[in-house]
């Protein structure tokens, strides 16, 4: 509690922590403008009907990981998910495909700075074209296919020019809001505390948790129970049961669910700053009668190098097959695309998981591959007049770091596999609604810790440089 005060002692911490808050609250206000264009109540219920469809798990999707809103059609419906889009592909294009950018990364701060440009350019044709792919279904007219939901407000679509002005309103709408968020992430930066796009993003998983909680807990279908001032709903008679057979949670299963919890919090901070330290020593230096350099050092490799991008790479992949088949089964009544879509769109069979993890897999070693040079790493070591013992500068060093890395790196890939799958298997095994295991030992709790770590990180950082102790200080 002493080191809590403490942060609000220092008169320039405490105003990034208020700045930061300031921005994230006007994120919240901004999550619930709706667009004017859409029925929310339709809406509402469409997506309550198809959430086992692949159009509703789309849906379900960008909006966990997207810090968006898809369920309510708001001003911030696409989140920063274009931005995180146009990050990556800018990414992947430095790393060696366009010299002209690979030149630019190396450049430094100045370099950095003219990639974020292009990035934030690029994140607008992005934007619009998902916003495009989101917007086209809400606002045509309701089909048996499920592939639109004709939720459009009275007026908005009668006639193709009031179909087509609107809908271009709502993309052009959606687009300004990502934008915006963009932008509020680059302010967070500057002016808060933390990685503004990352807070944002958990942000929006954190505001799911009471719904999700609630969803676990209570019973909506009881009258709350009225005690003192307060009313507090009423939990559900499964919890006080052993063995329940009506699918509903258990006490048994709150049990498991809770150690679950508590192992996966404790697994993701573990991996998350694991590391494999490298030991380096550097050339001693003799000027005049001096002796300078000889020090030795360590060359951190984290384990967990890709963070979570590779599981929301391989869920987006996985997710594309369910809508391509179910448009061509919806289309040509297919029986074989109709089959290959429900195996998509089934988490809890063992294909689907077997699937889920081999990309998981493929997609860390991509991910490590472009963020990782060996070659480049073991050029600045040289350099700079340091070595690692018993390897030679230059390729045998590269070789060699190469070698770790791949080995670390099949260790994290199965860290983030079992994570992945964890809601899949307790969705399965224990009968909890899949959105709900979601938030209790998957994918959103490992972006919640993390970005958690970085903040404390980052906090660490001010009161070590005023002598004061850190939050994870004894």
């Amino acid at each position: 509690m002493n080191q809590l005060i403490t942060i609000f002692k220092i008169p320039e911490l405490r105003k990034k922590i208020f700045i930061t808050l300031i921005f994230l609250a006007v994120y919240r206000i901004g999550y619930y403008v709706p667009l004017p264009m859409v029925d929310q109540a339709k809406l509402a219920d469409k997506l309550a009907n198809a959430q086992t469809g692949a159009l509703g798990q789309v849906l379900s999707f960008v909006s966990m990981f997207s810090g968006g809103n898809l369920s309510q059609a708001c001003i911030f419906s696409m989140g920063i998910m274009p931005y995180i889009s146009a990050s990556i592909i800018i990414q992947l294009l430095a790393s060696g495909v366009l010299p002209s950018l690979e030149r630019l990364r190396k450049e430094g701060q100045s370099g950095q700075k003219k990639l974020n440009e292009i990035t934030r350019y690029l994140t607008v044709p992005i934007c619009i074209i998902q916003a495009i792919i989101v917007v086209s279904p809400i606002m045509r007219p309701d089909s048996s296919g499920g592939n639109s939901f004709g939720t459009a407000a009275s007026g908005y679509a009668d006639g193709w020019f009031n179909f087509y002005w609107f809908s271009a309103a709502a993309v052009i709408t959606i687009t300004c809001g990502t934008i915006f968020l963009m932008w509020l992430g680059e302010q967070i930066d500057e002016y808060g505390i933390g990685n503004g796009i990352s807070l944002i993003i958990m942000a929006g998983i954190v505001a799911r948790l009471p719904a999700a909680t609630g969803e676990l807990l209570f019973d909506s279908s009881k009258p709350p129970i009225h005690i003192l001032w307060f009313d507090l709903p009423a939990f559900k008679e499964s919890l006080f049961t052993l063995g329940a057979a009506t699918g509903d949670i258990s006490f048994e299963k709150l049990i498991v669910l809770l150690f679950l919890f508590v192992a996966v919090v404790v697994g993701v901070i573990a991996m998350t700053k694991a590391q494999r330290r490298i030991p380096t020593q550097s050339a001693k230096h003799v000027r005049g009668r001096r002796v300078y350099g000889g020090t030795r050092q360590f060359l951190p490799m984290k384990v967990n190098a890709a963070g979570v991008m590779p599981v929301i790479f391989a869920s987006t992949l996985l997710i594309l097959p369910q809508v391509i088949f179910n448009l061509i089964a919806s289309a040509t009544d297919a029986t074989w695309a109709a089959n290959l879509s429900h195996i998509f769109l089934n988490h809890r069979s063992w294909l689907y998981n077997v699937m889920y993890i081999a990309m998981i897999y493929v997609f860390t070693y991509f991910w490590v591959a472009i963020q990782f040079n060996p070659k480049e790493i073991a050029d600045n070591l040289k350099d700079h007049g340091s070595f690692i013992p018993g390897y030679r500068p230059g390729k045998r060093t590269a070789d060699y770091l190469e070698r770790v890395l791949m080995r670390i790196t099949f260790v994290g890939a199965a860290f983030l596999a079992i994570i992945a799958i964890i809601p899949n298997v307790i969705s399965s095994e224990m009968e909890i609604p899949y959105q709900v295991a979601s938030f209790y030992g998957g994918t959103g709790l490992l972006i919640m810790i993390s970005v958690a770590l970085d903040l404390v990180q980052k906090i660490n950082s001010h009161l070590v440089m005023r002598n004061y102790p850190g939050l994870t200080d004894d």
